[in-house]
């Protein structure tokens, strides 16, 4: 079962090479999102991993901006969980913490809510790291 959604799932991911920028080969994930039974595969392979890596020692999910967004609220839903939003600087009202980083191409600032998260909760962060492979 797993082999079949795993096939549905990269039969629907694009490649694109040096997109954005020369050297970065960008997967493009439009064609799972336009299709229900790749995406739902996805969400479903997804938990499953989470589920035999991580058991019940979950607390939330977090979403990446932009598509952790698209993703980590179906997931969190197909676990059971709350889902909370990391997103770029000045996106997000009230107290934040934020995180400087570097990537292939360029520099980004995060944020998340101070209240988002509590000191030991277990959190998995769903980002896009198919597009790049950063």
């Amino acid at each position: 079962m797993a082999d079949s959604r795993l096939q549905l799932v990269a039969q629907r991911i694009r490649s694109f090479p040096d997109f954005p920028t020369p050297g970065v080969l960008f997967r493009d994930i439009s064609p799972l999102l336009k299709d229900p039974n790749s995406f739902r595969a996805a969400i479903s392979l997804l938990a499953s991993h989470l589920k035999t890596t991580h058991g019940g020692k979950i607390d939330y999910i977090a979403g990446l901006d932009s598509r952790g967004f698209l993703f980590g609220p179906s997931l969190a839903q197909e676990l059971g969980l709350g889902c909370v939003l990391i997103r770029k600087r000045g996106k997000l009202p009230g107290p934040t913490v934020s995180v400087s980083y570097t990537l292939e191409y360029g520099k980004a600032d995060l944020e998340i809510q101070r209240d988002a998260l509590e000191p030991g909760q277990k959190v998995v962060v769903v980002d896009d790291l198919l597009a790049t492979g950063v």
